[in-house]
């Protein structure tokens, strides 16, 4: 099993750094040469698998255990690797190649979500966390209720009252500003928390209505997570967002933003901004800047809602 697992990160690691060389559309400039790079990891694969088996029992005859320990350090070599930059650079970059349009579409958000967070105020983003502590099990809870991630859940409430719970002039209430909830998700906020009427100044009912919101949301728009935020921000009036979808002809978040005005277009990445700066903020205490020292760690943290 070490072995196995040493090879197929040797694989992946390698047709991730020649992804980068041979991504394209011409069929002999990069087509034909990728072709024949993976015919050649599958010879060399074979045929190092036969040099393994010859050694494995060449090794055998002078130690029992020599080729559980030779497999055991090559497994360890291959998981220290894994763990580097340099792989999960080689990872996103075979991803690209093979994902297709989704994958375009989920680097494209987070490369606008890192730029996000590399322009923050990361001070009043620190305060902000701090004062979210109190609220914190609250929303974990109410993520956990309806299934949906909790990081984004708070990211959610970041963007939507930086944890300063208020009834504001345009009608949202408490700590995710709710203003018009789909009665469905009403309806099962109050089922799940055992209630005859809700009262959204109370911050566990508001977690709750806007985790039931957020999942009915992202469902409708098939697990897509910045159409599912665009979604939540827009609100059912008018159809919400299917409808300005169905009548343009939109597809993606590619295809909608057009067609949209500037503050829902950039609402999603307000709150994967947040969610991002919330996992860093848990995982070490402080958030890190975004300098070219620290940005392959702060990438390889990965964003909420986009893995």
């Amino acid at each position: 099993m070490a072995l196995l697992a040493a090879a197929l990160v040797g694989i992946v690691a390698v047709l991730g750094h020649l992804a980068e060389h041979f991504g394209g559309a011409s069929f002999w400039a990069q087509l034909i040469p990728f072709a024949a790079v993976v015919l050649t990891i599958g010879i060399v694969s074979a045929l190092t698998l036969r040099a393994w088996l010859a050694a494995r029992a060449w090794l055998a005859q002078r130690e029992a255990r020599l080729p559980a320990v030779v497999a055991v350090a090559v497994g360890l070599t291959a998981i220290s690797l894994a763990s580097g930059p340099a792989f999960h650079r080689d990872v996103a970059q075979l991803k690209s190649l093979f994902g297709g349009m989704r994958e375009a579409e989920r680097m494209t958000i987070a490369h606008q979500v890192f730029a996000a967070y590399r322009r923050a105020d990361l001070k009043q983003l620190q305060r902000l966390f701090e004062r979210a502590r109190s609220y914190e099990p609250t929303v974990h809870e109410a993520a956990q209720t309806f299934g949906v991630d909790a990081e984004v859940l708070m990211g959610v409430a970041a963007a939507e009252s930086a944890f300063y719970p208020r009834n504001s002039a345009d009608g949202g209430r408490g700590l995710f500003q709710i203003t018009a909830p789909p009665k469905l998700a009403v309806e099962a906020a109050r089922k799940h928390l055992g209630v005859e009427r809700l009262d959204l100044v109370n911050h566990r009912h508001n977690a709750f209505v806007a985790a039931a919101t957020l999942r009915r949301y992202l469902r409708e728009m098939h697990g897509d997570p910045f159409l599912g935020l665009l979604a939540y921000n827009i609100g059912p009036q008018n159809g919400g967002l299917r409808t300005i979808m169905d009548r343009y002809g939109a597809r993606d978040f590619v295809t909608i933003q057009p067609y949209l005005q500037h503050l829902p277009r950039e609402y999603p990445i307000r709150v994967l901004t947040a969610a991002l700066a919330y996992r860093l903020w848990k995982a070490g205490g402080r958030l890190p800047r975004y300098e070219e020292s620290s940005a392959m760690r702060i990438q390889s943290v990965g964003i909420p809602g986009l893995q």
